[in-house]
C-alpha cells in the first residue's frame, strides 16, 4: 500500500494526473518489454531536468498577456478607423475648400479687373495663380499695367500707384461680400493729387451701396466728402 501510494504521488507530481485518472487507465499488454532500457531512461530524465522547474503561473501570465494583446489590437483597429475617417474628412474639406477658393478667387479677379480700370483710368490688371494645379498652396501674382506704362513688376510702380493697387485689391475682395460700412484710415496718405482724384472716383462709384468713413488729412478727399467731422486735441 505504501509503495502504491508513493507511486501515485510520483505520477501526480511528474505528470499532473489525478488518482482517479490513473486508476482509470487501461493498458494493452504485449509480449514486448514495455520498460525502456536504463540508458534511454537516464537520457530522458536528464532532458526533463534540463527543462528546469515548471512555471505554475505560466497559464495565468499567458491569459494576462493575451488580454493585454487583445486590448492593444482593439486600440490599433480604433486608431486605423480613426485615421481613415480623418483622411476622408481632410479630403472632403480640401475638396470643399478648393471649390470655395476657386469660386471666390474668380469673383475677386473679375472685380479687380474692373476696379483697376476705374483706378487707373483705363489701365489693366489681373490676378494669376502661380500653380493652378494646387490652388490651396499656390501663390497669387498681382499684375497691373497703368495706362501708358509698360512694367514687369509691382516695384516699378510709384508709391501712389502701389497704394492704389492695394486699394483696388481691397475693394475687389470687399465687393465679394460687402458690408454697410467701410472705414479707411489715411489710405490716401501716399497719393498725389492725380491719384487722390482716382481714389475719390472709386469711392463715388461704390458709395450708393456702402457708407465710407475716411480718416484723412488730404484736402481733396475732404472736398469730396458728404459730411465732415473735425477731431482736435484740447491739450497736448
Amino acid at each position: 500500500r505504501m509503495r502504491t501510494q508513493n507511486l501515485l504521488e510520483r505520477v501526480q507530481e511528474h505528470y499532473a494526473i489525478g488518482e482517479e485518472a490513473i486508476l482509470g487507465l487501461t493498458f494493452e499488454w504485449t509480449d514486448d518489454d514495455p520498460v525502456p532500457d536504463e540508458d534511454l531512461l537516464r537520457s530522458l530524465r536528464e532532458e526533463i531536468a534540463r527543462l528546469g522547474p515548471v512555471n505554475l503561473l505560466a497559464l495565468e501570465e499567458y491569459e494576462e498577456k493575451s488580454t493585454r494583446l487583445r486590448f492593444l489590437e482593439e486600440q490599433k483597429e480604433d486608431l486605423r478607423r480613426a485615421s481613415a475617417s480623418l483622411q476622408e474628412t481632410i479630403e472632403k474639406i480640401n475638396r470643399t475648400a478648393h471649390f470655395l477658393f476657386m469660386e471666390t478667387f474668380e469673383q475677386v479677379r473679375a472685380h479687380f479687373r474692373d476696379t483697376i480700370r476705374t483706378v487707373f483710368d483705363g489701365g489693366e490688371g489681373d490676378l494669376v495663380l502661380t500653380n493652378p494645379e494646387d490652388p490651396l498652396e499656390t501663390d497669387i501674382e498681382i499684375l497691373v499695367k497703368p495706362r501708358g506704362k509698360r512694367i514687369d513688376t509691382l516695384t516699378q510702380l510709384s508709391s501712389g500707384e502701389r497704394a492704389l493697387t492695394a486699394i483696388a485689391l481691397l475693394f475687389s475682395i470687399y465687393l465679394v461680400k460687402p458690408s454697410p460700412f467701410c472705414v479707411f484710415d489715411e489710405v490716401d496718405a501716399p497719393l498725389d493729387d492725380a491719384n487722390i482724384r482716382r481714389f475719390v472716383n472709386l469711392l463715388q462709384e461704390f458709395k450708393d451701396r456702402t457708407q465710407f468713413i475716411v480718416i484723412t488729412h488730404n484736402k481733396l478727399t475732404m472736398e469730396a466728402a458728404d459730411r465732415l467731422y473735425g477731431v482736435t486735441m484740447e491739450e497736448e
